[in-house]
């Protein structure tokens, strides 16, 4: 990203001074403004992270006092072996004293369970780690899937499906690198850094004089050069989303893309997309991969000059300065080194894992789905008067129960199934109304067809009707009362909707149809597969209805799903039923075997039909005609016919449908 393209109101820029300067006071105001609002919002994230982590508190105390173990037992070790080398080695050397050897011996022995401690205390710590890591990963996927079943269909409608995936795999893998690497990092090199720091003073104050030094320098160069490179990784990951909503995107639609020979065009728009990746990715990791090499650098450089003075004031005698604690204060000098080099390391692992945490806490924090229904569906028993019973087993007879907050009274109310549409006017977006002033009335038992060109809005009185949207004019009512006192799960478990694109899961025959019915019994899965003339093809399938369908059962054809799709939807048995051109994917023969056990289902039941085939709903009570999103025509086939319409050019062939 160029500075010169720079300009406040930019998520993920960087300014130079000169550009800073050039800014209008408001300007820099609102600058400084998102960069707090920025700087806070990391800050919340962090919180958050270490709010989960916080469950497994006991677990991250046990790693805790493991860390200190081991830290205590590398320095530990380290500083008995300045004794040995002068109480033991040099006077070996130079012959100028006895030395005991079973002394020794044990000094060795000493030393050798203190490094068995600290490694041991890695490993626990490790596995630990591991463990507590994993279980905080489980906790955000299942927060997030079940968070996600409470989104409105209008999120998913404004989302690629490969940007949401990519939070449940890229994002929590970034977490969990920071959960099992960077934050063990951070603590282990924190602890080492001190604890070495304390033992240098002991040892030598003047040589540690040096490494403060250093040490600075050091802090400085993570400091500013950590501090640039944070700003690209939560671009890293949005762009990373994107990527893989336009694979997940084009591995779906590869049939249309060979059809219309467009893999060059594809892969043209492809290399801008991965380009773009590349681009943030390289941004990102810049500053953050050039880091290391200058801090190993620099800790030579303070090896070498430590080295040298050491040895200096060890040869004169200067400062009870001894071989053995030169020996032991180097190797202090390259630990405390390599701590800070590992947290230098850890700083794209803590940043990406920031940019994936708050992607995944974006989808938590998704309003859910707006339910301020209170009317719910009940079991009842009605005896021979019609008086409503509620009671706590299944009876096939049901009823809405609704209570009224000005007496506050409950009645009872039979489910019939009758919709009713009251002057309604709906747009997905503000700024485009898709239907206007739409007014209805479905009997209970009646069956209403939906004719009109593709963007007539035939679809979208559907999506209203179950409350995928709601409406902001107008009311929608069923069997007389307005659906937005209704809870939407009961709501929902009243009708049965049969989609034009079929969805089959990974999953045998059976419990694909037994999805409509969850405690369905392999007598009604049979049952409903007949009335949908599916039982003869799943019947010679390899295993019968156990066969396991995989990749949305792609080794059935087009029409077999659907029968699948149309069995589920039977299997309900609802008192409403929503056919969105339900059979525009079966060819004539098929269509034809699932036409008695449509017609047999309908009965009784009110039911939308919508369809491009005229032929489908010339048998309906009651056919409306929709343009511009508006009904033009309303009446049964006859009656239609009679008038000349736009339903009789449709129906003679005049006009086609769109």
């Amino acid at each position: 990203m160029s500075e010169e393209k720079f300009s406040p109101q930019q998520k993920f820029g960087k300014m130079t001074r000169q550009q800073y300067k050039a800014l209008s006071p408001e300007e820099k105001a609102e600058y400084k403004k998102q960069r707090k609002a920025k700087r806070q919002h990391m800050t919340g994230v962090i919180k958050r992270i270490f709010k989960e982590m916080a469950k497994y508190k006991g677990c991250y105390i046990l790693i805790a006092i493991f860390y200190v173990l081991n830290v205590g037992a590398n320095v530990a070790g380290t500083v008995l072996l300045s004794t040995v080398i002068d109480n033991f080695i040099i006077p070996l050397a130079e012959g100028t004293g006895t030395v005991a050897y079973s002394q020794f011996i044990s000094m060795i022995c000493v030393m050798a369970a203190i490094y068995l401690v600290g490694g041991m205390s890695t490993y626990g710590a490790n596995r630990i780690g591991v463990y507590a890591s994993s279980k905080i990963l489980e906790n955000l996927r299942n927060e997030m899937f079940e968070h996600m079943q409470k989104l409105p269909i209008r999120y998913f409608d404004t989302h690629t499906h490969g940007d949401i995936m990519s939070c449940y795999t890229n994002d929590t893998d970034t977490v969990r690198e920071f959960l099992t690497n960077g934050l063990p990092t951070l603590v282990s090199s924190t602890l080492t850094i001190v604890a070495i720091f304390i033992a240098m003073m002991v040892l030598s104050p003047l040589l540690t004089a040096t490494i403060i030094i250093m040490l600075a320098v050091m802090f400085f160069l993570v400091s500013k050069i950590g501090g640039r490179s944070s700003r690209y990784f939560m671009a890293q990951q949005m762009q990373l989303g994107k990527t893989n909503g336009f694979i997940e995107e084009h591995i779906e639609g590869q049939k249309v893309v060979k059809v219309f020979n467009h893999e060059e065009f594809e892969k043209i728009d492809f290399d801008n997309v991965n380009d773009s990746l590349q681009r943030a990715g390289r941004a990102a990791n810049t500053y953050a991969n050039i880091l290391m090499p200058i801090l190993g650098n620099l800790s030579y450089i303070n090896f070498a000059i430590t080295a040298v003075l050491g040895g200096v004031l060890a040869v004169f005698g200067v400062g009870g300065i001894t071989y053995g604690t030169l020996t032991a204060f180097l190797l202090f000098s390259r630990q405390f080194s390599m701590p800070i080099s590992q947290m230098s390391q850890q700083i794209n692992i803590i940043l990406m894992a920031v940019a994936g945490a708050n992607r995944i806490f974006d989808i938590i924090d998704q309003k859910p789905e707006d339910d301020q229904g209170y009317v719910t569906l009940v079991n009842v028993t009605e005896d021979e008067k019609g008086n409503l019973t509620e009671c706590p087993e299944r009876t096939g007879v049901w009823a809405w129960k609704h209570f009224h907050k000005a007496d506050g009274t409950t009645t009872l109310v039979k489910l019939n199934g009758e919709v009713q549409f009251d002057e309604v006017t709906f747009g997905y977006n503000p700024d485009k109304t898709v239907l206007k002033d739409i007014s209805l009335w479905a009997h209970d038992g009646q069956t209403v067809a939906l004719v009109g060109s593709t963007g007539a809005g035939k679809t979208t009185i559907t999506n209203l009707i179950n409350r995928f949207y709601d409406v902001p004019d107008g009311k929608i009512r069923y069997d007389g009362i307005n659906i937005t006192k209704i809870k939407k799960a009961d709501l929902r478990h009243s009708m049965s909707i049969v989609l034009q694109d079929t969805h089959l899961f990974t999953d045998t025959v059976r419990e694909n149809i037994r999805y409509g019915k969850l405690d369905a019994t392999d007598e009604e899965v049979l049952k409903a597969s007949k009335l949908a003339n599916a039982d003869y093809f799943i019947s010679h399938l390899p295993e019968g209805y156990d066969t396991v369908l995989t990749a949305d059962g792609s080794n059935l054809s087009q029409g077999q799903r659907q029968l699948i799709n149309i069995a589920r939807a039977l299997i309900a048995d609802p008192p409403v039923l929503i056919l969105d051109e339900a059979t525009s994917s079966i060819d004539m023969r098929t269509e034809k075997l699932i036409e008695n056990g449509l017609n047999n289902l309908m009965q009784g039941r009110t039911v939308f039909v919508i369809a491009h085939r005229l032929s489908t709903v010339r048998n309906a009570d009651v056919i409306l005609v929709l343009e511009h999103g508006e009904i033009i025509e309303r009446g049964n086939h006859d009656e239609l016919i009679k008038q000349k319409g736009k339903y009789y050019q449709l129906y003679t062939g005049a006009f086609e449908l769109e």
